[in-house]
């Protein structure tokens, strides 16, 4: 049986750290954004030796793991046990030390690869290089969580959330439930029976206007993706339904409650300023044109009629959204990870960018800092070209960028969307974030692609 231990220091106190493990969402937190891993039911919790099961796939092999939560000490230790799954054995111990006003957080592993002796020669090497990925990975977000956590001395609030399935908002979720607020998804299908699900339907304007009462939040996350598929009529028809009419629906449904939430948070996104070069671009610049630039003037229009009943509306102006869980740095990974990546077209428009946890982070601080209204960019204070910013990815997954796209392609490939989303550009900076004493943990585009990716910096991801 193989031994692995990796030890994080977290500098909160263990009772805290400990906490931050117990709370529904840590294990969605603490999950590697370049796998693909999922949890797919729980039952109880740590305390109770409930049951989580998890798939994991690499392509076409996909592995199913069922652990038991067992040796519960508070404060101190808990451990997960498989019941079933790949391997012939796997015992994780998380065992909490305090140390000089932090914790010492050990994550000590017994396992066993199948095969037996030969498993082990071959698997051992493998397996421990994840590892050390893997936890110096974990080690980093949870000390940031936390940290971000901690900037908020107020009280713990309910916040409901449109779009709480997808790509920014499970991870909002699971962010804000780590930190002990209440999170209400607010779903298009059924509500399930206990949950704090709450119904909308905003194509059909029709939404459980009763059980947003008296909530202090409200992210508005949800709507048709801009880059799933060619932009033809029927698809802009509904984008633009999806994106305007849901708005409006939220705002008007805010306007007749009797206790409306203290905010309103609305995903909006850099487009609205067209294809503008190299000038920089603030909150206070001019929309562009076209399409994209209507869409969203329209967007935030609807949005900002929530103010007629004392909301706080912030419209949050969202650029690239760096992970490989989603959006679209998953999607072109495959070509980059196969050394046929390269820029697109000129390679000179202007990628606006910002670390998919910068974004969460930003979102928490736009519901919980009264300052922070109106417009607000979610991009890096640094955006890169095109040609940099594919220089930078190659570099970190250590794969050549020789091939470059033609923007003839991509047009042919893409259409108006591709012209729009790819070859045109803004160089857009988070002028308000910054007002608002918003501080970016990842400034630098190695240093998100390096974390987000789990690829070593001279300290470990990210670093």
């Amino acid at each position: 049986m193989a031994t692995f231990v990796h030890e994080s220091e977290i500098p909160f106190p263990a009772a805290d750290v400990f906490a931050w493990h117990m709370r529904r969402g840590a294990l969605e937190r603490l999950l590697p954004p370049w796998e693909d891993v999922r949890v797919l039911s729980r039952e109880g919790g740590i305390g109770d030796g409930g049951v989580v099961r998890i798939r994991a796939k690499r392509g076409p092999i996909s592995a199913e793991m069922k652990l038991r939560h067992t040796a519960f000490e508070e404060g101190r230790l808990f451990r997960d046990e498989q019941v079933s799954g790949p391997l012939e054995s796997w015992v994780h111990s998380h065992e909490f030390e305090a140390a000089g006003g932090g914790t010492l957080l050990r994550d000590r592993i017994e396992w066993e690869p199948p095969g037996g002796a030969a498993g082990q020669i071959f698997a051992r090497g493998v397996v421990e290089a994840e590892l050390k990925r893997f936890f110096a990975f974990r080690g980093i977000r949870i000390a940031r969580d936390m940290a971000r956590h901690a900037l908020y001395g107020g009280p713990r609030l309910t916040v409901a959330v449109t779009g709480a399935g997808g790509f920014i908002g499970s991870a909002l979720c699971n962010f804000l439930i780590t930190g002990g607020h209440r999170v209400l998804p607010i779903v298009r299908r059924k509500p399930r029976e206990g949950s704090r699900e709450i119904f909308w339907d905003p194509m059909e304007g029709r939404i459980d206007r009763g059980a947003l009462e008296g909530i202090d939040a409200l992210v508005h996350l949800a709507g048709e993706s801009l880059s799933r598929g060619r932009w033809t009529p029927a698809k802009k028809r509904t984008i633009w339904r999806s994106r305007v009419e849901g708005t409006q629906l939220l705002a008007e449904t805010l306007n007749g409650l009797r206790r409306p939430p203290r905010v309103l948070v609305s995903s909006s996104a850099i487009g609205l300023y067209g294809n503008r070069g190299a000038e920089r671009l603030t909150e206070a610049s001019r929309p562009g044109k076209g399409f994209l630039a209507d869409l969203c003037r329209e967007w935030e229009a609807r949005a900002l009629g929530a103010r007629r009943s004392g909301v706080r509306v912030v419209l949050l102006r969202t650029g690239l959204v760096l992970s490989p869980a989603g959006g679209a740095l998953g999607t072109m990974l495959l070509p980059f990870k196969m050394g046929i990546g390269g820029r697109l077209g000129s390679g000179r428009q202007y990628v606006s960018w910002i670390d998919h946890d910068d974004l969460v982070a930003l979102i928490h601080h736009a519901i919980t800092n009264p300052s922070v209204r109106g417009p607000v960019n979610a991009t890096a204070p640094h955006p890169v070209p095109n040609a940099t910013f594919t220089t930078v990815l190659g570099r970190v997954l250590k794969r050549p960028t020789l091939v470059p796209v033609p923007s003839l392609a991509v047009r042919g490939m893409f259409g108006e969307m591709g012209k729009v989303l790819l070859l045109e550009g803004a160089r857009v900076i988070p002028e308000a974030a910054a007002r608002t004493g918003f501080r970016f943990d990842m400034e630098g585009l190695d240093e998100s692609l390096t974390f987000q990716l789990g690829h070593s910096g001279p300290n470990g991801p990210g670093r």
